[in-house]
């Protein structure tokens, strides 16, 4: 983990879901480049290698160019997904401003499918407010597109 996402006094994004899929079913849904496109954005460069970096590309603001920078920090097939995501430019307030954060998705069987909790972790309030409001509804969204894609022929 980042040394930002230890600190007492960040805050972090939690979205817990149940879907009726197996684990691999999820798993393939969260690492595969061309599904990850649909539910987020396309991924360039991603592996679910650790240490392998990537980048996301959103949209641009102020001196910030829209590119979020991630690295895997953590892979368990089928159980567990962490990924540093860090952008922004330290020119911008509000949205565009530093990010230094860390996305985790969890897996675990349940009794009719699997439980994905996802954990955004890092927010530094007030600097990152915008970014955690933001993004507290975005994922609570992107959540439920992983499991609607999950339960497609993918």
């Amino acid at each position: 983990m980042t040394e930002t996402a230890l600190k007492p006094d960040t805050q972090e994004i939690v979205v817990d879901e149940v879907f009726p899929h197996a684990p691999e079913t999820i798993w393939k849904t969260l690492t595969t480049a061309e599904l990850m496109g649909r539910w987020l954005m396309m991924p360039e460069g991603f592996e679910p290698v650790e240490g392998k970096r990537f980048t996301y590309q959103t949209t641009p603001a102020g001196d910030w160019d829209g590119t979020i920078h991630c690295e895997v920090l953590e892979v368990k097939p089928n159980e567990r997904l962490t990924y540093a995501w860090k952008g922004g430019h330290a020119g911008n307030t509000g949205y565009g401003s530093p990010l230094d954060t860390v996305v985790t998705f969890i897996l675990a069987r349940a009794e009719n499918g699997t439980r994905l909790r996802l954990v955004h972790s890092g927010f530094v309030l007030p600097k990152n407010e915008t970014a955690y409001r933001k993004m507290g509804e975005g994922w609570k969204k992107v959540v439920k597109n992983i499991g609607a894609l999950a339960g497609s022929e993918n």
